[in-house]
């Protein structure tokens, strides 16, 4: 399948089309949806507050109308799309989204021109993009994203691109493609770095709690523990 060329050729997909709750801080919950779209099945994550209904959409990258009949079904108000990285099949449909939803786009900086070349990625996949998602705001590691009563840790994790993010809220990570349940983002191309890769897991991922929920961008959640203890491409060492 086309989004093998994409992954970590050992990863499994069997995308968690289950939504969630976690607690956020005590007397408030964050409820998650998981939505797997297009040819790649990246995990799109629509994410909000319970108690105000206000929320973001992680890496919306195909399947606008799916997209925002969640969004309408679960009486959400978008408040900002969050790319965790700048790969086509996390960013191709979120110019549309934007426009429809009017919410502003974030990512890294050291992402923003791969995210300006969606539309020639997606066509070296063979995949129809939309127009190129314009960058409304910047996602910085040590300052915290905030929309109504949500606060996102960011944490930058170059590796399997140089402006890949983690997106932390709770007990909930929001990982991209740069760690996958008993896999890991690949890095053979452009701006990969598997080296620069490894040391964002040991050194950022694996000093997370144990019990940190992974939220990846295919296939299951999976959570710190598991992985410092199992995953076979990056060993947790002295993490």
């Amino acid at each position: 399948m086309i989004w093998r060329r994409l992954l970590e050729p050992g990863l499994k997909i069997t995308p968690d089309k289950r939504g969630s709750t976690s607690p956020v801080e005590k007397g408030r919950l964050m409820k998650i949806r998981t939505c797997p779209v297009g040819a790649f099945q990246t995990n799109c994550y629509l994410v909000a507050d319970e108690e105000t209904r206000e929320g973001v959409l992680i890496d919306p990258g195909d399947e606008t109308e799916r997209l925002l009949k969640l969004v309408r079904n679960e009486g959400v108000t978008v408040r900002a799309l969050l790319l965790t990285h700048g790969h086509v099949d996390h960013v191709m449909r979120a110019q549309e989204v934007k426009e429809a939803l009017k919410a502003p786009i974030y990512a890294h900086r050291a992402d923003l021109d791969l995210i300006r070349t969606a539309p020639q990625q997606a066509e070296f996949f063979g995949l129809e993009s939309g127009p190129v998602p314009v960058v409304d705001g910047e996602l910085k590691e040590g300052e915290d994203f905030r929309v109504g009563n949500l606060v996102f840790q960011v944490l930058h994790t170059p590796g399997h691109t140089p402006g890949g993010i983690v997106l932390i809220s709770g007990n909930s990570a929001f990982v991209g493609d740069t760690i996958f349940a008993g896999s890991v983002g690949r890095t053979d191309l452009p701006g990969g770095d598997g080296r620069q890769l490894a040391q964002s897991i040991r050194t950022k991922l694996y000093r997370l709690p144990d019990e940190t929920i992974l939220y990846p961008g295919h296939g299951p959640t999976t959570t710190v523990g598991e992985e410092k203890s199992s995953n076979p491409y990056v060993r947790a060492l002295d993490a």
